[in-house]
């Protein structure tokens, strides 16, 4: 078996799987903690309270420890970000607060890409977004991703990827500009 030392060396991959085949907590234990500063900090942008934050985030660990081998998980960073804001969000409802929605420019921009991903749209022109996705450079792929398919805000996104404000700012609009001149090569 692993020591404390050598588990802090596994990837969170490992990790996962070590807990799940296992069942034991130290192996989740190590890979949630790598997370808490992240799902503190998103407590906090949703909670707005540092204590409620802190219960939230030991909450949520001893909710997920006996469930989290049920889920099917690719890159546990997102998918732990998800869960830690609906947490949030079901705490805010519990407490039957206002969630406040900034309806910027984030919609504007929403609107440019969304009837990229209608479902309403013919065959082809999927073909050719999920092409043009493909052919985007990492960086922009997963900005525009996380953007539109998984409506997260731009603040969401860096908290997520460790990219700045401006860089994701930059990573969409370059990679709506791609994406259209992609597709509608592509349609030529």
């Amino acid at each position: 078996m692993f020591g404390r030392k050598n588990i802090s060396k596994l990837t969170d991959e490992e990790l996962l799987a070590s807990y799940k085949s296992s069942g034991k907590t130290d192996y989740f234990g190590e890979l949630y903690n790598r997370y808490i500063p992240l799902l503190y900090g998103v407590c906090l942008k949703y909670l707005h309270d540092a204590d409620k934050s802190q219960d939230a985030v030991m909450q949520l660990f001893e909710d997920l420890l006996p469930k989290v081998s049920n889920y099917e998980i690719g890159l546990f960073r997102t998918w732990i970000y998800s869960v830690i804001k609906n947490h949030c969000l079901q705490i805010l409802r519990k407490e039957s607060r206002e969630i406040t929605v900034d309806f910027g420019v984030n919609i504007m921009e929403s609107d440019e890409v969304l009837h990229l991903l209608s479902e309403e749209e013919d065959e082809e022109r999927l073909e050719a977004l999920k092409h043009c996705m493909e052919r985007l450079p990492e960086a922009q792929r997963t900005s525009i991703t996380h953007f539109f398919m998984d409506e997260m805000s731009y603040a969401d996104i860096t908290d997520v990827t460790g990219y700045t404000l401006s860089q994701v700012k930059s990573y969409i609009q370059n990679g709506k500009r791609n994406l259209k001149i992609c597709i509608d090569k592509h349609k030529a």
